[in-house]
């Protein structure tokens, strides 16, 4: 869930721009994804711009965000609560972007809006006011801004910092690496960036273009998890991450507001669910969902799909239910 600030292409067009989660697409309709800006990393080599310390790094996030979810997911994996702070912004998105209130706060600057802190670190900043944000404050500027490489970031980074057992999983091992970018390619091009191209799409030429491939990776996805527990290797990795919080959404958010409605999780996709309720069930996963939250994020600030900001009853599966 992101906005622009600026125009990302010249073939590109910003529809309806005062909704703020209306996305940027093509003059036929297709939903374009602009890219990250801050891309630098947190290294222990001598003289590295940004070194890991404990207490040093700030994560702002929302946790309406499938992108942001992931990284406040690996924080919670690797055991990182004590030492990364986390601030999240309010569920409501609209033209001045993700915004600070109603008991979601900034307790490092009390700023009121995210496009305040891009400003904090480069006054002449033009591009987007995204979440997630690994924050320095130290320097008191943004190291990354690109989920997948803040993930890796908190899967290695602070390994000197936590117990044994937290600095020994390791989400992206060597010899899986070269498995698990394949399927985090395929995942993101079909579904968690899936799901927008055919939300997001303005004509129905996109809408019917994007539809089977999503659900075509969804079946294979199904089959996968009908042999293992996990997408890669039978072990919990990077690309179970990644494909999660989009899967946790699917049901109570894309399925209906996205008319990702051919299938269902809960009724068609028994493996699939049977994976979700697994990771949700490990420590310290279920405190990084807040359903209210995401339903109300997309449901009552994506007024383009929602003119009347309803949001559904239901919350999809119930993700405590034991595994069976």
């Amino acid at each position: 869930m992101t906005i622009s600030a600026t125009t990302p292409a010249s073939t590109v067009e910003a529809k309806d721009s005062k909704h703020a989660l209306s996305m940027p697409v093509d003059k036929k309709g297709f939903y374009v994804r602009p890219e990250t800006t801050f891309r630098n990393t947190i290294s222990s080599e001598p003289g590295a711009q940004f070194a890991p310390e404990k207490g040093r790094y700030h994560l702002y996030i929302s946790y309406g965000c499938p992108w942001a979810h992931r990284t406040l997911l690996l924080r919670a994996l690797k055991g990182l609560e004590g030492i990364i702070t986390v601030d999240a912004v309010h569920w409501f998105l609209d033209e001045r972007g993700w915004q600070f209130t109603d008991g979601y706060t900034d307790s490092l600057y009390d700023t009121k809006f995210i496009k305040e802190l891009y400003y904090k670190a480069n006054p002449d900043y033009v591009g987007r006011f995204t979440v997630p944000i690994l924050w320095d404050k130290k320097t008191e500027t943004i190291v990354n801004n690109e989920s997948a490489e803040i993930v890796r970031i908190l899967n290695t980074a602070f390994n000197d910092f936590i117990t044994p057992e937290n600095s020994s999983r390791d989400f992206y091992p060597e010899p899986l690496r070269a498995e698990i970018d394949q399927v985090n390619q395929w995942v993101y091009e079909t579904i968690n960036n899936g799901v927008y191209k055919v939300g997001f799409s303005t004509s129905q030429e996109a809408y019917d273009q994007h539809i089977p491939p999503l659900f075509d990776a969804l079946d294979k996805i199904e089959a996968t998890l009908g042999k293992d527990d996990y997408l890669v290797g039978n072990t919990l990795t990077e690309a179970d991450v990644r494909a999660w919080t989009s899967i946790i959404r699917f049901d109570p958010v894309y399925h209906t507001h996205f008319k990702c409605n051919i299938k269902s999780i809960e009724k068609d996709y028994p493996n699939i669910l049977k994976w979700a309720r697994r990771i949700y069930q490990l420590p310290g996963v279920a405190e990084t969902v807040d359903m209210d939250f995401i339903k109300k994020g997309y449901y009552k600030s994506d007024v383009k799909n929602n003119p009347n900001g309803v949001v559904p009853a239901g919350n999809g599966p119930n993700l405590a239910q034991p595994i069976v």
